[in-house]
């Protein structure tokens, strides 16, 4: 059901994709999704020190015996972690697939190849995208402006992203951004993806190692609910409204710079949200896609419904349509007309 070069490429059964989140990417979520069969990831820099990562993902084979990976998401910092560390970690750990964000993963690729491991590789742009590709990544996730985290700086949405790097991509292609349910994903089939990468959807289930009003939270908001900070710097991230946020976006548009709102936007404080679900302790990652999240499923029967939903209608609905419209006298675009 639903096979697609992204799930013949990297042995899953669903082409459904859990991708890094810190403070969330952890053995518990990460398992539920693979057990489900579906692909997750682990989220490197959650875990403290690379020998921490060991024991993550040693904990994570302790719950399922099916294929899971590992992001290592690589950003600018005053003091970066130990990033060759940390890919080695995975390497000796036996991984074999990778998801890298953020930077160039230019410098990673010999080394991950190396050992056998496939590396998705997740982009905002189609230029960064087709970057990627001739650099030698695996596969790509391609996020729209709808996603949460960080969507860069050309305000695409996926309706027009997706296709575009369809076009001009030969390796598989994952959709990100937007997407929590069957229509999305065959959307996503529909543009030229070959599977969904989904974080906020992921972020709201039972698994999610999270506070539960952190969830029920995703649940009351609307898709209007979200803010865009840092847009003056720059550096665009999309995050839930709350009192944090909303000052943020403030400080920022009245001429403010990033150390006017440092002690706001600490990774600390939003760990806090995530663990004790003070949901006025930082800021946190939501996407637009909260507006169509109104449950807090298991990661099993959010799985499955996707994939039986989606089948359903590719097979139903969207054949019913085609079939009218090749009736004499009849066409598609007016019997689906206001449905």
């Amino acid at each position: 059901m639903l096979t697609t070069r992204f799930t013949e490429t990297f042995g899953i059964e669903y082409p459904l994709v859990q991708g890094g989140m810190q403070w969330v990417g952890r053995a518990e979520l990460v398992a539920a999704v693979a057990n489900a069969g579906a692909l997750g990831f682990l989220t490197a820099l959650t875990q403290p020190t690379p020998e921490a990562l060991v024991k993550e993902i040693g904990r994570c084979r302790d719950l399922t015996d099916k294929p899971f990976g590992v992001n290592l998401t690589i950003l600018p910092a005053i003091i970066p972690p130990p990033y060759e560390e940390y890919r080695q970690a995975i390497i000796e750990s036996g991984i074999k697939v990778v998801e890298t964000a953020g930077s160039n993963p230019a410098d990673h690729l010999p080394a991950f190849h190396a050992a056998g491991i496939k590396v998705v590789h997740k982009c905002t742009s189609v230029r960064h995208a087709v970057k990627a590709q001739h650099l030698g990544v695996d596969a790509v996730s391609i996020d729209g402006f709808e996603c949460a985290g960080h969507p860069g700086e050309d305000d695409i949405p996926g309706l027009v992203l997706i296709p575009a790097a369809a076009d001009r991509l030969t390796v598989p292609i994952l959709a990100s951004g937007g997407i929590a349910d069957a229509r999305g994903l065959v959307a996503a089939l529909a543009l030229g993806a070959d599977g969904i990468n989904m974080g906020t959807r992921f972020l709201c289930t039972t698994e999610a190692p999270v506070h539960e009003r952190v969830k029920r939270q995703i649940v009351a908001n609307t898709e209007r609910d979200t803010e865009l900070i840092f847009r003056p710097l720059r550096n665009t991230a999309r995050v839930a409204s709350n009192g944090v946020s909303r000052r943020v976006v403030e400080i920022l548009d009245a001429g403010g710079q990033f150390d006017d709102v440092r002690d706001l936007v600490a990774g600390a404080r939003g760990r806090k949200v995530f663990e004790e679900g003070d949901l006025e302790a930082g800021i946190w990652s939501s996407g637009a896609v909260q507006g169509i999240i109104h449950d807090i499923p298991t990661v099993a029967d959010l799985v499955t419904r996707i994939v039986t939903e989606a089948a359903a209608l590719i097979e139903s609905r969207l054949a019913a349509i085609v079939a009218a419209g090749q009736a004499p006298g009849r066409t598609a675009v007016t019997e689906g007309a206001g449905r």
